[in-house]
């Protein structure tokens, strides 16, 4: 097999000839002046199926994040967040750089947040403390596995936010997937927070974006927040109208990433590699080499890099294989026996 499998994430893949197309032949305006008639459908269709008031496009899930946790929080609020989220570890500190609030990390399990780690750590209106604002919950979890939240869980964590008037913040990076694992509407899931953000270029095959979807009040404030950290856009429908393109025909394929993700699991379990498979709930697999292997994690990926197969280098012992749109079956086959040939060799 000659061409590369590429598995080190899913923001790797190109957009489909629909996208390219669509971007095209998008008609623009600036949207500063709020005149780009392809980015405001693309907002309002993203608002449409994630059942809130508006939506807002900005360049990233970073700046989404970002934007989101400013326009629900004043400066030195505390933000509870589970320890191991992408926006405490992955988002170079700007929510406490940039934002000027203070992150609360609490543990999870498989990513989901006990409610009574929230209430454990909240801080109260002390002159000493920071006031807890905003939980901020991920689904998908990456760094749980890709792992999603149960609709018991969203709705044990908008109780208990309920009841000490917290808003909380969903950080739907790869949302869509957490609605295709549940088999639910994305704004079944979306419904439990006061803001959700996901990301146009995670499974869903667009090279540029994120939205932000709230009411309409808290858009024309994060609106604002956009501006203030440089995401104020002109002709942006040249990008925008892939996104269209994506919701309309890119969500329900993300099914087959999962079946191969699972495929993926159980293969490498055979060859006697350990893999959480509980946590294998959409499209990541982590993976690590038994303690008998007589090849390194390095080594293994060095040789999977060989046989045309790329993942990104391991985090201390721990691998992950991302599937995606251009991911096939037949790629995860290769892929089981090369790792094979490497465990043997």
């Amino acid at each position: 097999m000659q061409a590369i499998i590429d598995l080190r994430s899913d923001t790797v893949t190109e957009p489909t000839e629909a996208m390219r197309r669509a971007m095209a032949q998008a008609k623009v305006g600036d949207d500063y002046y709020g005149e780009d008639p392809t980015i405001k459908r693309l907002e309002a269709f993203a608002a449409e199926i994630l059942g809130k008031e508006a939506g807002l496009f900005v360049t990233s899930g970073t700046m989404g994040n970002l934007v989101s946790i400013m326009t629900h929080t004043q400066r030195s609020d505390g933000v509870i967040m589970e320890e191991n989220a992408h926006c405490y570890h992955n988002e170079n500190g700007n929510t406490a750089v940039i934002a000027g609030v203070l992150p609360l990390p609490v543990p999870g399990k498989l990513g989901v947040i006990h409610p009574e780690s929230v209430v454990d750590n909240m801080r109260g209106s002390e002159v000493l403390h920071s006031r807890t604002r905003l939980i901020c919950i991920e689904n998908t979890h990456n760094v749980a596995g890709g792992t999603v939240w149960p609709l018991a869980d969203l709705i044990s964590i908008r109780e208990v936010a309920d009841r000490f008037n917290l808003a909380i913040h969903i950080d739907g990076a790869r949302v869509f997937n957490a609605a295709v694992a549940l088999g639910v509407a994305p704004a079944k899931i979306a419904n439990f927070g006061d803001s959700v953000t996901f990301c146009l270029t995670k499974g869903l095959g667009c090279p540029y974006g994120s939205l932000i979807a709230g009411d309409s009040e808290f858009i024309i404030e994060a609106r604002r927040n956009r501006q203030m950290v440089g995401g104020g856009l002109r002709q942006g429908g040249v990008v925008a109208a892939a996104g269209i393109v994506a919701l309309e025909s890119m969500i329900k394929r993300l099914a087959e990433d999962h079946n191969n993700a699972k495929a993926l699991a159980n293969g490498l379990v055979e060859l006697g590699l350990k893999v959480d498979l509980e946590a294998v709930q959409s499209n990541m697999v982590y993976v690590e080499l038994s303690g008998s292997s007589k090849i390194s994690p390095v080594e293994l990926v060095q040789q999977l890099r060989k046989d045309g197969i790329w993942i990104n280098t391991p985090f201390k012992s721990r691998m992950r294989f991302v599937t995606h749109y251009g991911v096939e079956e037949k790629h995860i086959t290769y892929t089981l026996k090369a790792i094979e040939r490497a465990l043997s060799n």
